[in-house]
């Protein structure tokens, strides 16, 4: 009877350890399960904030940096850092992408082993594979880009702490790369991208149709030199400056020009310009003065210079007209401020203006006479 009381005290102590034993590879087995899944979603979190991240500062315009910065706060004035040197914080951001994303892979791929066996690793990497594309990919670089502009803010201090402190890995891999990325910086912008943002913003209602053209002319003033501007020699209306003004009244009479150039018998030794006004005033004064008394000292320029430099001539000598000089010292025609203005506006004409466009006039005049000739 006692034998049989032991056999069943065994046989009950037995099946106890069975079920603990069973209870405790259950939970072994759901501590990995967990172990697994919390896994992933670091490798998944991780390489998205790294790739959200790294897609929202480049996508940042750096004068829009600028403009945060200028308008205040810490967030803007660390973004405007990184974007003046984005070369090192992209390189801390890539770096610790590969950590999530490689280590991560290596951790994930252990702890499938220990769950399902290696029988299923390359299924779990291939769910993987595919949850890393569109989870920490795909999903997070387009809403970097969508929303750059408060993505950088939110990021841009912890993006610098984070530079500072892979800062010996991140120079380590910029001394390798030295020898392959030598060369000149290409400039952040050129005439043709504000150009077309220019178009873009008159498509999106921003800019109006005027102030579109007037941008684009600004570029122009770089291009045009003063023999592109200048009123040729042809065309200019001069006098000789021992004339009386008397003598010379037809002539000021019927000038269009409020200024006339007044030369010493040729209008290759111009000497300056007499206001048309002036000379007026003198005729019903009916003094016997000549036109040289009336003379008032003007610029010449080569005809090289380019309009945007004759528009800053203008402004600091604060004058209205410059003689057009060739390579040999000739007179070629004149430039006025308003022929410089008008390659911003585009064509300026008045009330006295007879000819609006007397570079066209003195051109077709010209092949007129070389067709008769020939």
């Amino acid at each position: 009877m006692s034998g049989a009381i032991r056999a069943g005290v065994v046989l009950a102590s037995s099946a106890r350890r069975g079920e603990w034993s069973r209870r405790v590879g259950v939970r072994v087995a759901d501590c990995r399960m967990v172990a697994l899944v919390g896994t992933v979603l670091v490798v998944l979190i991780g390489s998205g904030l790294c790739s959200g991240t790294e897609t929202a500062l480049l996508s940042v315009p750096g004068v829009r940096a600028r403009q945060l910065a200028e308008s205040g706060g810490k967030r803007a004035r660390a973004l405007l850092a990184i974007k003046q040197h984005i070369a090192r914080p992209i390189s801390a951001i890539v770096v610790l992408n590969n950590v999530f994303n490689i280590v991560g892979s290596i951790a994930v791929g252990t702890v499938a082993t220990a769950v399902f066996g290696p029988r299923w690793v390359g299924v779990v990497s291939g769910v993987l594979t595919f949850l890393v594309i569109l989870f920490a990919e795909i999903l997070p670089k387009t809403l970097g880009e969508r929303y750059a502009e408060q993505v950088s803010l939110w990021v841009a201090v912890p993006v610098r702490g984070i530079t500072t402190l892979l800062t010996p890995l991140v120079v380590l891999f910029e001394v390798l790369m030295r020898p392959l990325t030598r060369g000149e910086r290409s400039p952040t912008t050129n005439e043709e991208e504000i150009r077309l943002l220019a178009d873009i913003g008159r498509n999106e209602g921003i800019i109006e149709d005027d102030e579109v053209e007037m941008i684009k002319r600004v570029f122009q003033l770089n291009d045009r030199t003063a023999r592109d501007l200048m009123t040729p020699r042809t065309m200019v209306t001069w006098l000789d400056a021992n004339r009386s003004i008397a003598d010379a009244r037809d002539e000021v009479l019927a000038s269009e020009h409020s200024r006339i150039v007044i030369a010493d018998g040729d209008l290759d030794d111009a000497i300056g310009v007499a206001f048309k006004h002036d000379l007026l005033a003198a005729l019903l004064e009916d003094s016997n003065a000549t036109v040289g008394d009336h003379v008032r000292p003007v610029d010449a320029v080569p005809w090289l210079i380019r309009a945007d430099d004759l528009l800053q001539r203008f402004r600091q000598h604060r004058g209205h007209l410059v003689l057009v000089i060739d390579e040999y010292g000739g007179t070629m025609g004149v430039v006025t401020l308003e022929d410089v203005v008008e390659v911003l506006t585009g064509p300026i004409v008045d009330e006295t203006d007879r000819r609006p466009d007397l570079r066209g006039y003195a051109r077709a005049r010209g092949r007129a006479r070389a067709h008769r000739w020939l």
